[in-house]
């Protein structure tokens, strides 16, 4: 499954009602550890069937970043039910990222 693009207009739909868990990941463009993060949560995306995996632009979605409370970014998020189950900020390898999902 390829990662689904997370507006505030998507949100509740996408994120909220999913059925399966979300791994969301807060992004910039110009940000160079996000660059580093994005085809690992790319990967993910393909490889692991029983989640759904976000991207959030904060430049674009800047209520949902302040929702979740980003102040650094890559931070990465996973929702579980429609709560916030755990984050993690900064780069990470995927084995950190896959440990987030389990």
């Amino acid at each position: 499954m390829s990662t689904v693009k997370i507006t505030k207009e998507n949100f509740k739909e996408e994120v909220l009602n999913s059925n399966k868990p979300v791994l969301l990941d807060f992004w910039a463009p110009w940000c160079g550890p996000c660059r580093m993060v994005s085809p690992i949560v790319d990967e993910i995306a393909g490889e692991v069937a029983d989640i759904k995996v976000g991207k959030v632009n904060i430049d674009e979605q800047p209520e949902l970043a302040s929702a979740f409370s980003v102040m650094s970014i890559p931070t990465l998020a996973v929702m579980k039910d429609g709560k916030l189950i755990k984050t993690m900020v900064g780069a990470r390898p995927k084995k950190a990222i896959l440990g987030m999902l389990a």
